[in-house]
């Protein structure tokens, strides 16, 4: 964002995080984590609640800041300037710490909010299953009520930042009798010795984020621990996909601006036949395409986070949220591979951490839904929305030649 469009606040703490990402993120890490020397960077999340940088969201009472998702996606485009493994991390709190806020009891935020946001317990999310993927109501993991405990059973997997989590957010079927959407309760589930992690996948890129599996088996997890209503996880979920795709399309900004950056620094260096690089059509115009898809990206972002602080949860907000998502991973992707063609063979070494940057990105059309997940979402609430209206404006079908000819416009 130019600094003329951020007030005061926003342009501090966009200046803030830069200076966290700047000289408090060691280069050595990230190429750890890469790697797979590191499998999960607790001391990079400690550090930023050192800095008050988690959950910024929440209340002061929490630990976070009373700030608003127009001053969130700005401090989460600078971290994703990091890559995804580090951007991902960042937004768990921010992910989990939604339910616990929303829907969470005031013993809740005590015991498990405020501790989260002070960095002393690391969170994941554990939704996706095996048989499941975008199928979220499809859940197989059981939570069955005995007395004051749910006793948890099945298998989570994809679940980024579990090798470190002390605490899980979890959906599983509470009510197997009941349609899906009322089948399904969210609990906050403590890493115990019945909690079994493993580090199963070897990852494209996204790496040293602790991404694995999770069995629980016979889990006996307090009533207390219960967000929201029993079997009313529908509601949880809907909370959180603002910020779970929020969190990504932010990111993605991030991720597609340093590749832009480092790419248009080599072509003004580079040169070819006599010339610079960026003096050819060939590669300025693909920096000028990337450019405009950024900067039409990031006006999406930033419009649809004043969406959510005017609006809350509704329909609207829900398409624009998947609209960001797509679009914003879409031109990440786009963006960092243009960086690669520019950059030539080059780009495609470890001399540049392009290549890594493509590998991230890959990802991020995927995860938190696929973006043909959005796809169906967007579609659906511009629907619901057309047609429910009586149209506002001119009714543009009558200016047509023959707009009145009988017979001539047929349905069935």
């Amino acid at each position: 964002m130019s600094d003329h469009t951020l007030t005061p606040g926003q342009q501090s703490l966009r200046d803030e995080v830069r200076t966290f990402v700047r000289e408090e993120v060691p280069r050595q890490l990230l190429l750890d984590m890469d790697a797979e020397k590191i499998s999960y960077p607790r001391e990079y999340i400690q550090n930023l609640a050192a800095y008050h940088l988690l959950g910024l969201r929440f209340s002061p009472e929490w630990g976070g800041r009373g700030l608003d998702w127009s001053h969130e996606v700005l401090a989460l485009e600078e971290i994703g300037v990091l890559g995804a493994s580090l951007a991902c991390l960042y937004s768990l709190p921010t992910i989990v710490g939604e339910a616990i806020h929303f829907f969470g009891s005031q013993q809740q935020k005590e015991k498990y909010l405020k501790p989260i946001l002070e960095g002393k317990l690391t969170v994941a999310e554990a939704l996706t299953e095996p048989r499941g993927g975008s199928d979220f109501f499809g859940a197989t993991a059981t939570a069955k009520r005995e007395g004051n405990f749910y006793v948890l059973n099945g298998q989570k997997r994809f679940i980024v930042g579990a090798e470190g989590a002390d605490l899980f957010l979890v959906y599983a079927r509470t009510n197997p009798d009941a349609k899906s959407h009322k089948a399904i309760s969210a609990l906050l589930v403590e890493r115990v010795t019945a909690v079994e992690v493993q580090h199963v996948y070897g990852l494209m890129g996204t790496r040293g984020g602790g991404t694995g599996r999770v069995y629980f088996r016979n889990v006996h997890v307090p009533v207390e621990n219960l967000i929201g209503q029993e079997h009313g996880a529908f509601d949880v979920f809907n909370q959180m996909m603002i910020p779970e795709r929020m969190t990504t399309a932010a990111g993605a900004l991030g991720l597609a601006r340093a590749a832009l950056e480092i790419s248009a620094r080599y072509a003004d260096r580079r040169k070819a036949f006599g010339q610079k690089i960026r003096e050819f059509e060939g590669v300025s115009f693909k920096v000028a395409d990337s450019l405009t898809r950024l900067d039409a990206a990031r006006a999406l972002v930033h419009e649809t986070a004043r969406i959510i602080d005017s609006v809350g949860n509704s329909s609207y907000t829900r398409r624009m949220v998947s609209e960001s998502k797509k679009f914003a991973t879409e031109t990440a992707w786009a963006v960092v591979n243009d960086a690669m063609q520019i950059m030539g063979g080059i780009g495609y070494t470890n001399v540049y951490p392009i290549e890594r940057m493509l590998r991230d990105a890959r990802l991020m059309s995927i995860w938190t839904g696929t973006n043909e997940i959005m796809d169906l979402v967007i579609q659906h609430e511009y629907y619901k929305e057309i047609l429910a209206l009586t149209p506002s404006t001119r009714n543009v079908e009558i200016d047509a030649l023959n707009a009145d000819v009988e017979g001539e416009k047929v349905y069935e």
